[in-house]
């Protein structure tokens, strides 16, 4: 497994050098170095910081352009022990200087892709956190009813609304290498 790892990293180098533009170069860069961070630095994570992870978050795609998403900023201790306890993964919430409740708007245009939608503003999100030097980790809460109403409950989400994950965020008091997690076996080519 380590073999594998240097050797993918040894390939990434590689297409790093060959780009002969490297803004695009570095455009993949957090894709291949993010993980999720659960230990945090004791520091407040600066306002235009959250402002640029929450305008990462809203330029992702959605299905016909819904946007269905909504971000509460949480940034109150006792808040964040709260939603700690509304997930038994949620434990990194006490520590962490950060949360980001992501919810999904309930009467959207259409509602069976908003979900993804919000996935895809998580990620945009999460990409953007390793971009400016913070950790961050996706903290499911939908489907399941009774995280989502805990959720709700915390933070008297609107009732147009459902909690849909919580992205607990920080300056990273860990360091991760990303697992190589690409597999052959499950790409199929049709040619």
């Amino acid at each position: 497994m380590a073999e594998a790892r240097e050797n993918f990293y040894s390939e990434l180098k590689r297409y790093f050098k060959k780009q002969e533009n490297k803004k695009e170069a570095e455009s993949v860069k957090e894709i291949f170095h993010r993980t999720s961070i659960r230990k945090y630095e004791k520091k407040k994570v600066e306002g235009d910081k959250i402002e640029l992870l929450l305008r990462a978050a809203m330029a992702a795609p959605s299905a016909g352009n819904q946007q269905p998403w909504e971000f509460y900023v949480v940034t109150d201790r006792d808040k964040l022990k709260a939603l700690s306890e509304c997930s038994p993964y949620a434990g990194m919430l006490k520590e962490a200087p950060l949360g980001i409740v992501v919810c999904c708007q309930k009467d959207c245009r259409l509602p069976d892709y908003a979900q993804i939608d919000c996935s895809a503003a998580v990620e945009n999100l999460l990409l953007e956190a390793d971009f400016l030097g913070l950790g961050a980790v996706w903290l499911g809460i939908a489907p399941l009813k009774e995280r989502m109403e805990a959720v709700g409950n915390v933070l008297d989400i609107s009732k147009d609304l459902y909690a849909f994950s919580i992205i607990a965020c920080g300056y990273p008091a860990e360091e991760k290498t990303q697992q190589d997690r690409y597999d052959e076996t499950r790409v199929h080519y049709m040619d």
